[in-house]
Formats: structure tokens, sequence, C-alpha cells
């Protein structure tokens, strides 16, 4: 298995990239090499609150590694994506951890025996879908969490993401190696603390944590 997930950026059309939440469906769905997708809106200011109307991104689950750049380049959806955005960044990985669900599913079960580069990037995908009676107190205290992310050692790019707005956020992170992001998950106190409230309060009706091993990062401007 491998993972995409792209970021689209636009100056214009941005009302087209926004419609394509729902019409671009017609590219993924019967596409036999994906084993899951999501089309997705990202936050601005460093976190969810804001929408960024500037920004959308795509994440995908490949059966192989080498079915992705013939997406990226020659699918009729990298042919629009041209078309219509300014930049797109795409961030090709291997999963090397995944715990949890998304729409009832794992998507990055991990079944791989080989040895990590410990030098290499680290992108992870954190992922919740919050309880409808959870709603204030969730954003009330997410802010902190955005914060402690954004100001750790070692984190390169940060951004919100999600599916719908206020109920299902996610984030993707990128790191500098294996051992900034296990710092940070295991000495940082405000990410500790989150993810105490977290746990003791059941934000969540569904959650997820993945991590990955970067293997490329493409960036193509238009």
């Amino acid at each position: 298995m491998a993972v995409s997930i792209s970021f689209f950026h636009y100056e214009s059309n941005k009302f087209w990239a926004f419609k394509q939440m729902v019409e671009s469906k017609k590219y993924f769905q019967n596409k036999k090499d994906l084993t899951f997708y999501k089309m997705l809106g990202t936050g601005g200011k460093g976190g969810f609150i804001y929408p960024d109307f500037n920004v959308y991104s795509l994440l995908c689950a490949w059966k192989k590694p080498d079915l992705i750049n013939d997406f990226i380049e020659n699918s009729a959806h990298a042919l629009e994506i041209k078309k219509k955005a300014k930049k797109r960044v795409d961030y090709i990985m291997e999963p090397i951890f995944s715990n949890g669900l998304w729409d009832n599913t794992n998507p990055f079960k991990v079944n791989r025996t080989k040895k990590t580069n410990t030098n290499n990037k680290i992108g992870v995908i954190t992922r919740g879908k919050i309880k409808l009676s959870k709603q204030l107190e969730f954003w009330l205290n997410v802010s902190s969490a955005s914060d402690s992310i954004k100001n750790a050692d070692g984190v390169e790019f940060y951004k919100g993401i999600g599916e719908l707005p206020l109920l299902s956020q996610a984030t993707f992170s990128v790191w500098k190696n294996h051992k900034a992001i296990s710092d940070f998950a295991y000495k940082n106190k405000a990410h500790s603390e989150i993810i105490k409230k977290t746990r003791e309060r059941k934000w969540y009706s569904e959650d997820l944590f993945s991590r990955f091993e970067i293997i490329d990062i493409q960036t193509r401007e238009f």
C-alpha cells in the first residue's frame, strides 16, 4: 500500500474548487486502484475554525506505489487541476503505524516488515469525528492542541483538513524525522494534556491516528 495526500492552491476558480468537494467524486468512485479516498477542505489561520478557501486537499490510499505518479501527472483529475489551480503539492508516503477508524474502517492498515529509515521525514494524520453533544467543549479546547503542534521543534508543515465543517476534523503534519515526532508525542506537556482530555471526556465518536514515512514530495506550479 501507498498513500498520497495532495494540496491544491488556488488564486482564482475558487468556487469551482469548492464544488469539487462533491463533484470530484466522478474521478474516483470506480477507480479500482484506490482502496480509500477523501476530498477535503482545509483550515486557515493555522487551525480548523476558519476555512481556507484557497487550498483543498485530496487523500488517497493506493494498492501499489507506482500508480501514484501516473495519476498525479496524467489522470483526468490531474488535467483539470492543472487548468484551474495555481499550484499543487503532493506527499507520497508509506504507512508505518495506524490505529483507529475512518468511516468504520482503518484505511492505512499496516502490514510491513521492512525497517524504516530513521532519517526520513514523517507524515502524521490525526482525525476525529466530534460528537454533537461535545461540540462546544471541543472547540473551546482545540486551539491549544493546534498551537502545540505548530510550535513544536521539528515540525515542517501543519494543516487542518476535514470533510465536514465543525463535525469531522483532521490534521496533516510533516516532521523532520522519527525523533522529532517521538519527542513531541512523549515530552510535550500541552499535547499530553489534550490527549488526556480527549480520552477522559470522550469527544470523538470515531478517531484515527496514523504515521507515514514520506517517500517523496512533489511541487508543481501552473
